[in-house]
């Protein structure tokens, strides 16, 4: 039986996963949910469209629900929310507020006999377990992880949800001399300034008042007031003209040390990069929705992390098939 699929929003992520969905055996898509009026959304397969206000009168339905929302202020309510009734992934990405939205959505799934896994995509998610695994193998050392250059979907949603903003773009960008010296392997002590810089690219709207946006944006917590930010107001044709890929991508780096006195050093690199962050978050959020499904249907209930689920219940094939095939 295919794993039924929901896809509760429906921006670049949204329709990411709607693609991606495609692209597995085991899953169908069953349809979409939007706070917008659905007659006006059109889906790039023909799903149907409901009002998001009646996605828990699908849970007979739907087996898991894709969260498709911002972390700044969608995924903290609609996570919890939605997972008293469904089964849900999402991909909240303000790493420091995870262990609060965990804890959320735990008490809202395990109370209903849900599994909810979150914070899943390529950081935190694909990133999480390089950096678990490499501290693993290696724990007299440093993890590093630069993100960059290339849009971040949460930080550009962030922006766009300051008051007099019409649109906007945001690039992180690491600090190349950071870069260099990690990779060297001369294991610095870098605060969070030191590692990456955060660049806007800003439409305003008719009125607007450019020095308190760049100013609200700047000291905005958890997403710039640790970082060198650079706020550009531009018109939307140059947005849409110069900014309207998602390419991203990054690195994690582990510099470690073994022998008797730490004479022996070692570097793990892991890396991305990404023509479209979206449809790449968008494919980990489907692999995480079948391991939910899985997870729910062996009685394991409440919130999960890429950190706490066996690699293969990523996959459709059998755990036999992926022994020959890839250990």
């Amino acid at each position: 039986m295919s794993i039924r699929v929901g896809i509760f929003g429906y921006g670049n992520l949204g329709k990411g996963v709607e693609l991606a969905l495609q692209n597995q055996p085991d899953m169908q898509a069953v349809c979409v949910f939007t706070r917008r009026d659905p007659k006006s959304v059109k889906t790039l397969t023909g799903l149907p469209v409901y009002a998001a206000a009646d996605a828990a009168n699908f849970a007979d339905k739907i087996d898991v629900m894709i969260l498709c929302g911002g972390s700044s202020t969608d995924l903290p309510v609609q996570t919890p929310n939605l997972g008293k009734t469904i089964c849900v992934v999402d991909s909240f990405d303000t790493h420091a507020r995870i262990p609060e939205h965990v804890q959320a959505v735990e008490k809202a799934a395990a109370q209903a006999g849900k599994t909810a896994v979150v914070s899943v995509g390529w950081d935190p998610g694909a990133f999480s377990i390089a950096r678990l695994y490499s501290e693993c193998f290696l724990p007299k050392g440093q993890t590093y992880t630069f993100w960059g250059k290339g849009v971040s979907q949460g930080h550009s949603d962030a922006i766009r949800r300051v008051e007099g903003v019409a649109d906007g773009k945001q690039y992180t960008i690491p600090v190349e001399e950071a870069l260099a010296a990690v990779r060297r392997g001369e294991n610095p002590e870098l605060t969070t300034r030191q590692k990456h810089k955060r660049e806007c690219f800003v439409v305003l709207k008719d009125g607007a008042d450019a020095e308190k946006v760049e100013r609200e944006i700047k000291s905005m917590p958890n997403y710039f007031d640790e970082y060198d930010t650079t706020v550009h107001f531009i018109s939307q044709q140059e947005l849409n003209e110069k900014h309207a890929g998602l390419p991203h991508g990054g690195v994690v780096i582990r510099s470690g040390k073994t022998g008797m006195n730490g004479e022996n050093n070692h570097t793990v690199e892991y890396a991305l990069k990404l023509d479209s962050n979206a449809e790449f978050t968008s494919s980990v959020l489907v692999a995480y929705a079948r391991a939910a499904y899985k997870l729910n249907a062996k009685g394991v209930y409440g919130c999960k992390t890429a950190l706490d689920i066996p690699p293969v219940d990523l996959s459709f094939e059998s755990r036999d098939d992926l022994l020959k095939k890839l250990l």
